[in-house]
């Protein structure tokens, strides 16, 4: 069948589990439909170089098994054929040279914008889908959709977060657990929150593009005092990676100098912001007196070539699936999704911030109930405590300060905080209404305040 038209499959950005899953699906779909399949090894690396010697062909007895595994069958990469023209023109004679028609993308936003662009490029000679594939689950699909592999990440980075607590409490540290999420703190929270981890931060909690250091070592500090007040010297606290790209340059002089990907960002790898952390925090309770065993774990690479629990691999099954049968069915320059349990085509188009002109990036919502119920477990200097002299001149004492030495120095921290969570409550008590909601509402008494606090702050969370 060489003289027919080839559907082609390639692989951009970083790995997640799932990826063989989406191959082997869409593969025996369009085998089954008697058209020949071709796996482009290493992303666009060798294509928009014109080199088409890497490919391999793809059939139903050899990926009909892979879903099982992680990693990704053909290879992967994150070679960018848009920055430069030639390289774009390069990737589409290569294909076009492989009597290819139908290509098939499974990626990030970046990957996204590459695949448009790409479809773009071919003026209708290729049709082009997207598959979205990211453990950052920073893709622009309903809250409700996640992309992915985020929940195989989340569930093994759960597992590893699990044993760092025993460790925390049994020898008396604290760890300080840096998570991958280039832009968004969507795996951070999902961990940290089902772990029951004892805070969580990601860059969307602090406003403005230039988060100060100082800001992230006083949140962590004060967690730690606060946790020392209640007799515990242990706690993990897990940190968005993503955070490193919104510091102010003044905080990190060297960030400039730390090597960049081929789409220009910051390999946040060479960035050891947990070392860093670690560093500044115990700098900080010096001042105090207070001396904390810190431990500072990147976890990630760990995550990203685990296999996908059944979850993913009936998600992404689905995707190839739906991918392919796209595909062959006529459709071209979409993302595919699945949205309730349907198949929801997604216009590149659509995809798009006209501001930047780039994918656009699902961030966490900090004014969702599931934000607001996150913050409430969390160990960490809330306004509720500045409220209560109790509490505060505890937190002093244990830092060696006055009450008023420590407002001055932790006030700030609450300014951004957000407001209270209120449950909305139905005028008949007790009878079933459809309206019932839970809102994260400004104000609130001290009451309802006191009884979230003594869930979050004085209960034996770990």
């Amino acid at each position: 069948m060489s003289h027919q038209k080839k559907l082609a499959i390639l692989v951009g950005g970083g790995p997640a589990p799932g990826i063989n899953s989406v191959i082997s699906a869409a593969t025996i779909r369009a085998q089954v439909e008697g058209v020949d399949v071709v796996g482009i090894r290493d992303g666009f690396e060798w294509i928009m170089q014109g080199d088409i010697d890497h490919t391999v062909p793809l059939s139903i007895e050899a990926v009909s098994r892979i879903h099982f595994r992680g990693g990704s069958h053909i290879g992967i990469s994150r070679a960018n054929p848009t920055k430069d023209p030639q390289h774009l023109e390069n990737t589409v004679i290569s294909l076009l040279r492989m009597n290819v028609s139908m290509l098939i993308t499974i990626g990030g936003d970046d990957t996204a914008y590459s695949a448009m662009k790409l479809e773009q490029k071919a003026g209708g000679r290729i049709h082009v889908v997207h598959v979205p594939k990211t453990i950052d689950n920073d893709l622009d699909l309903p809250a409700y959709v996640d992309t992915f592999g985020f929940q195989t990440a989340r569930h093994y980075g759960v597992d590893i977060v699990k044993n760092l607590m025993v460790d925390a409490k049994t020898t008396s540290r604290w760890y300080f657990v840096i998570a991958m999420g280039r832009k968004a703190g969507h795996l951070a929270l999902g961990i940290g929150k089902a772990a029951g981890a004892t805070l969580t931060l990601i860059p969307e909690e602090f406003e403005g593009q230039n988060i100060r250091l100082q800001a992230i070592t006083d949140t962590l500090v004060g967690a730690i005092i606060k946790r020392l007040s209640y007799g515990r010297r242990d706690g993990v606290a897990i940190i968005a990676e993503g955070l490193v790209l919104d510091l102010d340059p003044a905080d990190l002089e060297s960030l400039e100098e730390v090597e960049r990907d081929a789409h220009g960002h910051v390999r946040i790898a060479e960035v050891n912001i947990g070392e860093i952390l670690k560093a500044a925090v115990q700098r900080r309770l010096k001042e105090f007196g207070i001396k904390a065993t810190i431990a500072a774990k990147n976890i990630g690479y760990e995550l990203r070539c685990a296999d996908p629990i059944p979850l993913d691999m009936e998600y992404t099954r689905d995707l190839g699936y739906c991918a392919a049968k796209y595909l062959l069915s006529g459709g071209n320059a979409v993302m595919i999704s699945l949205q309730g349990g349907h198949f929801v085509p997604v216009p590149f188009e659509d995809l798009l911030d006209h501001e930047t002109g780039r994918a656009r990036v699902r961030l966490v919502d900090v004014h969702s109930t599931r934000y607001a119920i996150a913050r409430r477990y969390m160990i960490r200097l809330r306004r509720d405590d500045f409220d209560d002299p109790h509490e505060l001149a505890k937190f002093a004492a244990t830092a060696g300060m006055s009450l008023e030495q420590f407002r001055a120095e932790f006030q700030p921290l609450i300014d951004s905080e957000p407001p209270p969570l209120q449950i909305a409550v139905p005028d008949h008590v007790g009878m079933p209404h459809a309206g019932v909601g839970v809102t994260p509402v400004a104000g609130g008494t001290r009451g309802e305040s006191a009884q979230d606090g003594t869930l979050a702050d004085r209960g034996d969370r770990s």
